[in-house]
Parts: structure tokens; sequence; C-alpha cells
């Protein structure tokens, strides 16, 4: 894997960890109910983990995909199903519901899961991941590295951003300076579809 997909995977990875529905605010309102940073800072991992758990099944998919189709064929499908995807955000934009905010750490980690699936998480980094070779044990070993270097830079993104609005800004943030993530997530969910078609 080449320096550019590791920072484009890095920047995908940031973007995800600065939206609020891929788990930031959900930690900090755990903590304000607790009134505690620590509740903040234990919500994140399960959050994370579940991200990444999203992302690497998607990858894992795919991945098997490509050693029993010709991979042209998966590009084609992969560019539709990425588009596909992102066009279905734009035109639905609805969240899944959560019950309530008394969670442990395995459904938070079930939530994230969901989320990110919801979101299609790890339909973007796979216009990146298509580039990379093949066989089974390149395959493998590429969509860890891409998923692992998704992930930290998200830990690290959401971490800074839920800190921040917990001890700084507070959730009132949100109504004064509200950018719709979820829209651009989609319109890039199309882009990298269309990127994935053409390549």
């Amino acid at each position: 894997m080449d320096l550019t997909s590791v920072l484009v995977l890095a920047g995908l990875g940031a973007f995800h960890g600065l939206n609020p529905a891929m788990g930031w605010l959900f930690a900090v309102a755990l903590g304000l109910q607790e009134r505690s940073r620590a509740a903040v800072l234990r919500a994140l991992p399960p959050i994370v983990l579940g991200h990444a758990g999203s992302v690497l099944v998607t990858l894992a998919l795919v991945s098997l995909a490509r050693l029993a189709v010709p991979p042209k064929a998966v590009s084609y499908g992969v560019a539709a199903v990425v588009c596909g995807f992102g066009i279905w955000r734009i035109v639905r934009r609805r969240h899944p519901r959560w019950v309530g905010m008394r969670v442990t750490r395995w459904q938070l980690a079930g939530w994230s899961f969901l989320m990110a699936t919801a979101h299609g998480a790890g339909l973007m980094v796979l216009p990146i991941t298509l580039r990379g070779g093949h066989g089974a044990a390149v395959l493998a070993s590429q969509s860890l590295l891409a998923t692992a270097v998704h992930t930290v830079a998200m830990l690290t993104t959401v971490t800074a951003v839920a800190l921040l609005v917990y001890e700084k800004l507070g959730v009132a943030v949100l109504r004064k300076a509200w950018f719709n993530l979820d829209l651009a997530w989609a319109v890039a969910l199309v882009g990298a579809g269309a990127f994935a078609a053409l390549t």
C-alpha cells in the first residue's frame, strides 16, 4: 500500500471521527449523564472497535469476492454498490434509533457497528483497497492494514473531538456550528464509487 493510499485512509478515518453520528456525541452524552470525563473515555474504545469491525467485515467480503470473480467485475460491482449506497443516503437520511443511554460496552460496540454499516464506512475505503494486489494472503494483509490505518485516525480524531466538546464547548455547539456531515459523506460515497469505476 503506497503513501497516498495510507493518507487517504487516514483522512477518511479522521472524517469519520468528526461525524457525531459515528460516536463522539454518544460518548459525550454518556459523560454528561455520569458527570465524568472517564465515562467519555470508557465509551470510545467500544465505539471505535465496532466501527473497525464494520470496515473489516466489508473488506473481508469484497476480498472473498475478488478471489472468486474477475477483478474488473469486482471493481464495477463495488463502484455500483458504493454509488448506489451514496445516492440512497442522500435520498433517505433517517438514522436507526437506539433504545436509551444505559448501555453495556458490548451494546455500545454493537451500536457502533450498526451505525458504521448504515453509513457505509467500509464501502468508502473499498476504492482505495481495490488498487492493491491479489491472492488470499495479500488481500488479508491489505484489509487488516487498511482497517488499522482508518481506525487509528478515527480513534485519534474522535477522542480529541469528544474531549473538546465535553470539556470546553458543550453539545450546544452543534446548534451554532452544525454542518451536515451525513450529506457530505453521502456525496463523498458517490464520488468514491465514480472513482472506483473510472480506475
